[in-house]
């Protein structure tokens, strides 16, 4: 699937299309360079499934929790967004941890995924966010 964001101003377009495609997955691996979009993309995700919470990068705290009006029509699902960004081993992440995230059926939302690899779960999507010459992004997965 490739979905191609034109500029912010379609950004939202874009997420509902994203999330019109999620279908069972519930963990999602964003991989791009710094800058490519991918923290902007995943506030437009939460803010389509109706989260009102403040989405920001959570490069320090690691993971925040946010709450999403709708996602599969349960009301207050938890919304968990990753950044492992500045991970320096992955005895980290175990003692986070990550696995009661990652299995507990909530969609997780992963920046930097690839600094994790070895303990993503089998089933999670892979999302390659690029920076076209134009300055348009495309989202493939």
């Amino acid at each position: 699937m490739e979905i191609r964001i034109s500029s912010l101003d379609t950004i939202h377009d874009a997420a509902r299309e994203f999330i019109q495609h999620i279908g069972e997955a519930r963990v999602f691996a964003f991989y791009g360079k710094m800058g490519a979009g991918k923290t902007t993309f995943v506030k437009a995700i939460c803010e389509e499934l109706g989260s009102k919470d403040v989405i920001t990068s959570p490069t320090f705290a690691i993971v925040n929790e946010y709450t999403a009006s709708s996602v599969d029509d349960k009301q207050q699902a938890p919304i968990y967004h990753f950044d492992f960004y500045r991970i320096k081993k992955l005895e980290e992440v175990y003692d986070m941890g990550y696995e009661e995230y990652f299995y507990s059926g909530a969609l997780c939302l992963i920046e930097w995924p690839e600094l994790i690899e070895d303990i993503l779960p089998d089933d999670a999507v892979k999302v390659t966010i690029e920076v076209l010459t134009d300055g348009s992004r495309l989202v493939t997965y």
